[in-house]
C-alpha cells in the first residue's frame, strides 16, 4: 500500500513494498493527490494572483488547507506550497515571491525568518542505493532570525540555526551554525553574524 510521505518518519520509505517508479506507479495515495490538486487549483483561483497586501486572505487560504500560520506570517502570492499541513510559520516569519517550499517533509519556519524571493525549501529526495529509486523526506527547520537570501537552495533534513544566512544563490544540505554567515555550493561559513537579542 502506498501512503502519503506525511505519515512516515523523517527518512521513511513513501512505500514499504516494491514500487515501480520507473513504469509510472503513484508514490502517494490517491487522495493524497486529489488533496493536492485541489489546493493548487484553489491556490491558482483564489491566492496567486493577489496583491503582497493581501496577506491575510493568503494565511486564510493556508490555513483552511492545514498549514499552521501565525497571523503575522506572510506568505506571497507568487509562492509555491506543494502541501500546506507539512508547512508551519511563526510570528513575523516571511516566504518572498516565487519561494519554492517543496513541503513532501516538514518545514518549520521561526520567529522573524526571511526566506528571499526565488529560494527553494526543498524536503524531498529519493534512495540512490535503491534500483526502485524510493522517495524520501526529512524535514527543515529554519530557526528565529534567520534569513535565506535569494535564490538560495536548502536541502533535506538541513536545519538553519538561528540569527544565520544563507547567502545568494547558496546551497545547504548540512546544518548552519547559529549566526554564521554561509555562501557558496555547498555552502562555506566565511564569518560570524553579530549576535542580537530582540
Amino acid at each position: 500500500m502506498i501512503e502519503p510521505v506525511s505519515n512516515l518518519p523523517a527518512g521513511a520509505h513513501v512505500q514499504t513494498g516494491t514500487l515501480k517508479t520507473f513504469e509510472g506507479a503513484p508514490s502517494f495515495s490517491l487522495s493524497h493527490r486529489l488533496f493536492r490538486l485541489t489546493w493548487k487549483i484553489v491556490w491558482r483561483l483564489l491566492g496567486a494572483w493577489t496583491p503582497p497586501p493581501c496577506k491575510g486572505w493568503r494565511r486564510f487560504l493556508l490555513r483552511s488547507f492545514g498549514a499552521k500560520i501565525h497571523k503575522t506570517a506572510n506568505v506571497y502570492g507568487s509562492a509555491i506550497i506543494w502541501y500546506p499541513p507539512n508547512l508551519t510559520m511563526a510570528a513575523r516569519s516571511t516566504l518572498g515571491p516565487k519561494v519554492n517550499c517543496y513541503t513532501m517533509g516538514k518545514i518549520e519556519i521561526g520567529e522573524n525568518v526571511v526566506v528571499s524571493q526565488n529560494a527553494s525549501l526543498c524536503t524531498g529526495t529519493h534512495s540512490i542505493n535503491e534500483p526502485s529509486f524510493q522517495i524520501l523526506c526529512r524535514p527543515i527547520r529554519l530557526e528565529a532570525d534567520s534569513w535565506v537570501c535569494a535564490e538560495a537552495f536548502i536541502g533535506p533534513g538541513v536545519t538553519v540555526g538561528a540569527g544565520a544566512v544563507l547567502g545568494a544563490r547558496a546551497a545547504a544540505f548540512a546544518d548552519l551554525e547559529a549566526w554564521g554567515i554561509y555562501r557558496g555550493n555547498p555552502a562555506q561559513k566565511v564569518k560570524m553574524r553579530e549576535s542580537f537579542r530582540r
